[in-house]
């Protein structure tokens, strides 16, 4: 099969799935590398956030006209998420994760287990803090969560829903419209610094975030339609999947 077939139709996919979870990546970063095997990591890794901000930055402007959004936590998250995901980047320099990479999946197999336990989480949108307290709660997301996209990265998509679901009160929904705006600002500050670095393929990029932005405006659609409850359902899926990826990346690699 075609090379470029193979991203337009993964890209669909990813950008699909992305707009309504995350974990995009899964399915375009494992591809890219199977399709371009001498190609460098990281401009693997900056064509895929070339690809995929496009398709983020789609569903989170579709939420934003149905679901009615947080604004002023999104924007203070996002900022802050902005600029310690450069922070990341740059002690990824000078520290090795390969720690984190092996507690990652434990992390994610405790999430996905308190999700799948408590049935009514995130179906009823509810929200805890307001004022001062809500914005440095996502002050601290932001710092947190821009930290870890930048240094590690996988499942912080997963990571921004179970956060605004458990500790900020919000149904699936509203913390997938959330974390979208999130992962927008995490994407750009990866994509800025790939970019600074030469580390891109432009027009594959351009190209796999086309048939992404088709697959997003399909996503966020069948989110806003479906709910909360379809959202939770493949929120669980995604991360059983991270689980698989991340403990065969952590110990059998």
């Amino acid at each position: 099969m075609n090379v470029f077939l193979i991203l337009c139709v993964t890209s669909f996919l990813a950008g699909l799935i992305d707009a309504v979870v995350g974990g995009g990546g899964l399915i375009n970063l494992p591809v890219l590398f199977s399709v371009y095997p001498n190609g460098t990591p990281a401009t693997l890794l900056g064509t895929n956030k070339l690809a995929s901000v496009w398709g983020t930055a789609t569903a989170a402007f579709n939420y934003s006209r149905v679901v009615k959004l947080n604004w002023p936590v999104a924007l203070a998250a996002a900022a802050t998420a902005f600029i310690f995901s450069f922070v990341g980047a740059y002690t990824v320099t000078q520290i090795s994760p390969q720690l984190l990479r092996k507690a990652l999946p434990f992390v994610l197999i405790l999430l996905a287990v308190y999700i799948f336990r408590r049935k009514q989480l995130g179906q009823v949108h509810s929200p805890v803090y307001s004022g001062t307290t809500e914005l440095g709660l996502a002050v601290v997301t932001g710092i947190g969560i821009g930290f870890y996209d930048g240094f590690f990265g996988p499942g912080t998509g997963s990571f921004l829903i179970f956060i605004f679901v458990r500790l900020f009160g919000f149904d699936f929904l509203n913390a997938s419209a959330v974390s979208k705006i999130v992962n927008v600002a995490t994407n750009l500050a990866a994509l800025l610094l790939f970019g600074i670095q030469g580390n891109l393929l432009w027009k594959v990029g351009f190209m796999m975030a086309l048939f992404g932005v088709a697959g997003s405006l399909l996503g966020a659609r069948l989110a806003i339609e479906r709910g909360s409850k379809f959202v939770r359902q493949l929120f669980l899926v995604v991360v059983l999947l991270l689980i698989i990826k991340t403990c065969y990346d952590a110990f059998l690699r």
